[in-house]
């Protein structure tokens, strides 16, 4: 029989991968396709975190080889006014912003979440101020609070009360900084605060409508438990973007008059980029660190009590 009219044999089927080849290959892929965060979080994210831990250790100017003094800069921040008092501003800031920006945004989340034409663009437009730059809001801040020509102060004069120097007057500037930071800031929390209002079933108002529930009473058993979850995750956003606090206060005031609006995260810029003290600019970080994360703890662990998942 010639090799043309040969019939071709049949070649055998590759078996099956197995389910722990499946798994295998999976496995792969999905590590591929994050490789490129995971080389990220370690070049730009777990690198630094660690090789600041270090240096909070060090006496370290940028200038000759890291001295390891161990707790050493931990101690002096003990002692240290300075940094106590920018940590009693930040907490003022903090108490001044995070309560006021959160009441704020709920309000304009109730007030915008209407059917009603041309609603998108009061949505917009209130969102503006978070995509703008702290410069371009520092401009704005001082055509309203310059102690000149600025609108506050014409309102006052209008009222009959005097004016105000509003960023260097040691009583109003933190004040006015958290007035101008809830500006910028009202309007991603309010959209974050849309979307809960709109995940609320509207059958449930109708529900409350028809029994005679009046509208605190709406408000008070179907919204604030209906809309807990992003309460919550606003207020540890709120919390934790309000400790580090830096760009405003730069821009408008660099932490004056006298230090009465310089915060702990300006602080630390100071020790490491103009005083070159890199090992205590590190021990300052790793404090706020400690700070943020116990407050954010506490945040998670008195949520159980009030926050309310459908």
């Amino acid at each position: 029989m010639s090799l043309l009219t040969r019939r071709a044999q049949p070649v055998a089927a590759a078996p099956p991968p197995t389910a722990r080849t499946r798994k295998v290959r999976e496995r792969a892929w999905a590590l591929a396709f994050a490789s490129p965060y995971l080389l990220h979080l370690v070049a730009l994210t777990a690198w630094p975190v660690l090789a600041s831990l270090f240096f909070s250790m060090t006496d370290y100017d940028l200038m000759s080889p890291p001295t390891f003094v161990g707790f050493g800069n931990f101690s002096r921040l003990l002692g240290d006014e300075v940094f106590w008092r920018t940590l009693g501003n930040t907490a003022y800031f903090a108490v001044l912003f995070v309560p006021t920006q959160t009441v704020l945004a709920l309000l304009l989340a109730m007030a915008l979440n209407q059917r009603l034409r041309g609603m998108a663009l009061f949505r917009a437009a209130y969102f503006v101020p978070v995509v703008s730059s702290w410069v371009v809001v520092a401009y704005v801040a001082d055509a309203v609070f310059n102690p000149q020509t600025g609108i506050a102060n014409q309102v006052l004069g209008l009222v009959g009360l005097p004016a105000e120097n509003w960023l260097q007057d040691p009583a109003l500037v933190i004040p006015t900084l958290a007035a101008v930071a809830v500006w910028k800031g009202v309007g991603y929390m309010m959209v974050l605060f849309l979307a809960g209002l709109q995940a609320i079933p509207e059958e449930r108002y109708e529900a409350a409508k028809i029994d005679g529930a009046s509208a605190w009473s709406r408000f008070r058993y179907i919204t604030l438990p209906g809309i807990s979850g992003t309460t919550f995750l606003v207020l540890v956003l709120t919390s934790i973007e309000t400790l580090q606090s830096f760009e405003q206060v730069y821009v408008m005031t660099d932490g004056g008059p006298h230090g009465a609006s310089e915060l702990t995260v300006l602080y630390l810029y100071r020790q490491g980029f103009q005083f070159f003290q890199m090992g205590y600019a590190s021990a300052v970080a790793w404090v706020l660190f400690v700070l943020v994360l116990a407050l954010t703890l506490v945040q998670f662990r008195l949520q159980r009590r009030w926050v309310h998942y459908a």
